[in-house]
């Protein structure tokens, strides 16, 4: 089994990036579980002082994160920039060992948002995760007006999320059984 931890940057009810993550893990074959953390919005402010002594939820996230054999990541851009709950959620994992070398799918909804894209992929590469390009692809659902029931039953949307979790779970196979620093997924 493949354990996919998937991260909203958006905590909008009628989140496109949200129904698109949703719509993954229905899409997902049976051999992989992907779950949605729905908690990245109670996460508090990252503090630099409780590393050693996170509160509870931040406990409950990086556990999450370190069960996963791999990440999707999706969220809108606001301002240019990557939101603060994704950039909020990712200082929490900095100095968290478990994230290091973890294959990481970058999931964007919007061909305007390719300054959040540039900005997400930098910041998980400083982070030392491996984004897994055949994994991380654009789906243009930016004024589509598809749910999480149309995303699934649409061909156009249904088979790039299918083929880029193929990718995924090839280089989370590859994160579980090697024992090198890095490998070669991109």
């Amino acid at each position: 089994m493949t354990k996919i931890l998937a991260l909203s940057g958006s905590l909008r009810a009628a989140s496109i990036n949200s129904a698109l993550l949703r719509a993954s893990a229905r899409l997902a074959p049976p051999e992989v579980s992907i779950t949605v953390f729905l908690r990245l919005g109670d996460l508090p402010l990252f503090n630099p002082d409780y590393e050693t002594n996170p509160p509870s939820i931040v406990t409950n996230f990086r556990s999450e994160v370190a069960e996963a054999d791999a990440l999707i990541i999706a969220s809108p851009e606001y301002a240019h920039g990557i939101t603060g709950t994704i950039k909020n959620a990712l200082d929490w994992l900095v100095s968290f060992e478990s994230f290091a070398n973890k294959p990481v799918a970058v999931i964007n909804t919007s061909p305007r948002a390719y300054h959040s894209d540039a900005a997400l992929r930098e910041t998980l590469k400083t982070m030392a995760a491996e984004i897994v390009e055949p994994a991380s692809i654009k789906i243009p659902l930016l004024g589509a007006k598809l749910d999480e029931d149309s995303m699934v039953s649409s061909p156009s949307v249904a088979t790039p999320i299918q083929e880029a979790l193929v990718a995924l779970c090839q280089a989370a196979s590859l994160y579980k059984t090697s024992t090198n620093a890095s490998f070669p997924i991109r």
